[in-house]
C-alpha cells in the first residue's frame, strides 16, 4: 500500500511538472466568443489540430471542464501502436524508424499526463458505454465536454470529417435529464493564438438518430468552418500530421500577412 501511494505521488508530481513546463512555453492563448456558450453546460467541438487543440483546452478553456481522450494514450501497452499510427505514420520512410522509437519513449509520459488531466477515456468497442455515462455525469456535475471529433477523411481546407457517433451523448443526456443539449463550435488558431467560439447547435431528441448525427455532425462543420474564415488570413493547422509546406490557409486565394506568427 506505501508503494501505491508512493507512486500515485510520483505520478502527480510528475504530471504537474509536464503541465507547467507546456504552460511556460506553450504560447498564450485567447478565448474569443464565450458569450455564446449556453448557461447550462454544453460539449464544445473543435478541430484538433494536432496536439493544440488538446493542449488549448487543457490549459485555456475556463471553469470545469472533461476533455474527450483516445483510450489507447493512457494505457502503457497502447500507446506506441496507436501514437506511430494516428501521429507519424504519414512520416517519410526513411525517418519512420525514428518515429517508432519515440512512440515508446512517450508511452510513461503519456499515461502519466491523460491520466491526471481533465480527460475521459474513449474507446471504439463496449467500453464506450463507460465514456458516455461519465460524459454524461460530468456534464450534470456542471463540466462543459470538449471533443476533437475529425478523422483522417478530408472535408474541406478548415477541417476533416467528423466521427458523429458522439452526438448520441445528447440522447442518453435528454432521457436523464430532459434537457436539449447544446454543441458549440470551436475554432482553434493556433498561428493566431486564440480560440474562437460560435453559435450553439442543439441537439433534437424528435429526429430519429442517423439523420440527427448527420445533422448536427454538418452544421458544426460548416460553422468552424465560417469562424476559420472569419479570421485574418492566416495558415491552418490541420488534424492530419502533414508537411507544414502543405497546410492550408483559411482563405485560399489570400496571401497570409508576413508578420504571422509561426508559433507550432
Amino acid at each position: 500500500m506505501e508503494t501505491t501511494r508512493k507512486d500515485r505521488s510520483f505520478s502527480y508530481l510528475c504530471y504537474r511538472f509536464i503541465r507547467w513546463l507546456v504552460w511556460v512555453f506553450y504560447p498564450r492563448t485567447a478565448m474569443e466568443g464565450l458569450e455564446n456558450w449556453p448557461s447550462e453546460p454544453c460539449i464544445l467541438v473543435g478541430n484538433h489540430c494536432q496536439m493544440n487543440g488538446p493542449i488549448v483546452a487543457e490549459l485555456y478553456i475556463p471553469g470545469k471542464r472533461s476533455i474527450w481522450c483516445a483510450g489507447q494514450m493512457m494505457h502503457l501497452k497502447d500507446v506506441p501502436a496507436y501514437a506511430y499510427q494516428d501521429f507519424w505514420s504519414g512520416k517519410p520512410r526513411g525517418t519512420r524508424w525514428l518515429y517508432h522509437i519515440l512512440s515508446y519513449l512517450i508511452a510513461p509520459l503519456s499515461v502519466c499526463v491523460f491520466n491526471r488531466a481533465h480527460t475521459i477515456g474513449v474507446y471504439r468497442d463496449a467500453r464506450i458505454a463507460s465514456t458516455f455515462k461519465k460524459t454524461v455525469a460530468a456534464l450534470e456535475d456542471g463540466a462543459n465536454v470538449v471533443i476533437f471529433p475529425e478523422h483522417l477523411t478530408p472535408h474541406n481546407h478548415i477541417v476533416y470529417d467528423f466521427q458523429d457517433k458522439f452526438i448520441d451523448v445528447a440522447r442518453l443526456y435528454y432521457k436523464r435529464t430532459g434537457k436539449a443539449l447544446a454543441f458549440v463550435p470551436m475554432y482553434i488558431a493556433p498561428r493566431l493564438r486564440k480560440a474562437v467560439f460560435g453559435q450553439p447547435v442543439y441537439f433534437d431528441p424528435e429526429t430519429p438518430k442517423a439523420q440527427e448525427r448527420t445533422r448536427v455532425a454538418e452544421a458544426l462543420m460548416d460553422r468552424i468552418t465560417a469562424l476559420a474564415e472569419s479570421l485574418p488570413p492566416h495558415t491552418v493547422v490541420p488534424y492530419a500530421n502533414i508537411p507544414k509546406k502543405s497546410y492550408p490557409k483559411n482563405i485560399p486565394d489570400k496571401v497570409e500577412p508576413a508578420h504571422e506568427e509561426t508559433c507550432c
